[in-house]
């Protein structure tokens, strides 16, 4: 059996924690020569292998020209932007073998009501929900949605950043709470607003790396999204994540790869925008079974930081016959059986460590303390938002700054070594949750990604 095509030299647009984690995973990989980050950082670029070029995610043609340049056998986009501004078309019709969805395909993220509308037509359950495009047009949903009173979810129909929702639990009056949220929303004009019901249960994030027609799941990973401890506090992108799940075992996650990620995948095809790329199901894991939240076109953040860590073999040939449409063909020269990558035994936690004004405001120029301290104690650090610092050390230059990752034999003992870590890094109005995996199945509230 021929082996598996390992890319020699490969292209990751973006510059975050996310970005940083594929960066150190594909650059220590045997056959990788070279990888470039477009814009990255200075501390990814000090991944050895790595080098990073200031150029910006929304820079397209300069993107093209850097592919090119550079001769790259694969270029991976971190960032749900540029996907859904079309980045991978033109990579691919550059002739740059391109993992990421076209921007057609990329519509399954940036627009939640297409997203209800595929997996309507593909037979996955989803909430219920109404798209709404005015205030009055929401409230009448909110009446109807909350019939049985267990809440409602207003969602922004567009990309968010993962931070475009409002939740009104059980026991809420939310067609009175949300009118002022309503006004806010739809304030800016052109808006349209979905309206869903409130699922219970725990969450839990299954990305699926495609090829157009065939997949395979990475491992399973929860993503806490509120600020603060005890899931409570605004909205965030995401304040760390940890993998495995303990309600979500293998089996499962074979169940949803069928349920969920196949039917998506057939009916994106079916409509003649076959999806190439990292699939995001965020789910909701019901006393009914698992329901599909939202579906994100592109690896998750900080699920990232946490899942990179447990693969139990190389990413590279797989993003590349992903890229090439070949991944069954590349799964079977690496002796992958069934639909999910190797793992490593053990558990990976992620911390995420944020600006002061997080998720209001960004932080810009404060000094970092202890990252050298953090690694020493076994942590792995990755970097979302800082630059350079006139000492040479780094500083704060972004809303969440660090993802300090933690593994152990078990959930518990990798939290204690992400915490151990984390506790090391120190900068002005530093924000962190300490309870990341703590129960091991927070509530979630219908947001993903």
């Amino acid at each position: 059996m021929a082996p598996a095509i390992m890319p020699t030299r490969i292209l990751v647009v973006g510059g975050g924690g996310r970005e940083h984690a594929l960066a150190w995973k594909l650059a220590s990989e045997p056959g990788v020569n070279r990888v470039v980050l477009a814009p990255g950082s200075a501390a990814i670029s000090a991944v050895p292998r790595v080098a990073c070029v200031p150029i910006g995610v929304d820079d397209t043609a300069g993107l093209v020209r850097l592919a090119r340049s550079e001769a790259v056998e694969l270029t991976v986009i971190g960032p749900e932007r540029p996907l859904a501004d079309g980045l991978a078309d033109a990579l691919r019709d550059a002739g740059v073998p391109t993992f990421g969805p076209s921007r057609a395909a990329a519509r399954i993220e940036a627009s939640k009501a297409f997203c209800h509308e595929v997996a309507a037509a593909a037979g996955v359950r989803m909430a219920r929900s109404v798209v709404c495009r005015s205030v009055t047009e929401a409230l009448d949903a909110i009446a109807e949605l909350d019939a049985t009173g267990d809440g409602v979810v207003l969602k922004e129909d567009g990309l968010a950043a993962g931070k475009g929702v409002v939740v009104y639990g059980p026991g809420a009056t939310p067609v009175e709470e949300a009118r002022a949220d309503l006004g806010r929303l739809f304030a800016a004009g052109d808006t349209t607003i979905l309206v869903e019901e409130r699922l219970s249960g725990s969450e839990a994030s299954v990305i699926a790396l495609a090829d157009g027609r065939d997949l395979v799941a990475l491992p399973a990973a929860r993503d806490h999204k509120r600020l603060l401890d005890g899931d409570s506090g605004p909205n965030t992108g995401g304040m760390g994540a940890y993998s495995p799940l303990p309600d979500l075992p293998d089996g499962l996650v074979d169940e949803v790869l069928e349920t969920v990620h196949r039917p998506i995948l057939a009916e994106l095809a079916r409509r003649g925008s076959p999806f190439v790329g990292a699939l995001y199901a965020g789910l909701m894991l019901t006393p009914t079974g698992p329901a599909l939240l939202e579906c994100n076109a592109r690896f998750g953040d900080p699920e990232t930081q946490a899942i990179v860590p447990r693969l139990a073999g190389p990413l590279g040939p797989v993003l590349l016959a992903g890229a090439h449409g070949t991944l069954r063909t590349a799964l079977d020269a690496m002796g992958v059986v069934g639909s999910r990558l190797p793992v490593l035994p053990g558990a990976t936690v992620g911390v995420v460590l944020a600006g002061g004004s997080y998720p209001r405001a960004s932080s810009h120029g404060d000094p970092i303390a202890g990252l050298d301290d953090a690694e020493a104690r076994g942590g792995i650090v990755f970097h979302a938002g800082t630059r350079r610092a006139p000492d040479g050390g780094y500083e704060t230059d972004g809303g969440r700054i660090l993802t300090v990752v933690g593994r152990g034999r078990d959930l518990e003992e990798a939290r204690r070594a992400a915490e151990g870590a984390a506790e090391a890094i120190v900068f002005a109005g530093v924000q962190r949750r300490q309870d990341i995996g703590v129960d091991g199945r927070p509530v979630a509230v219908g947001t993903a990604g």
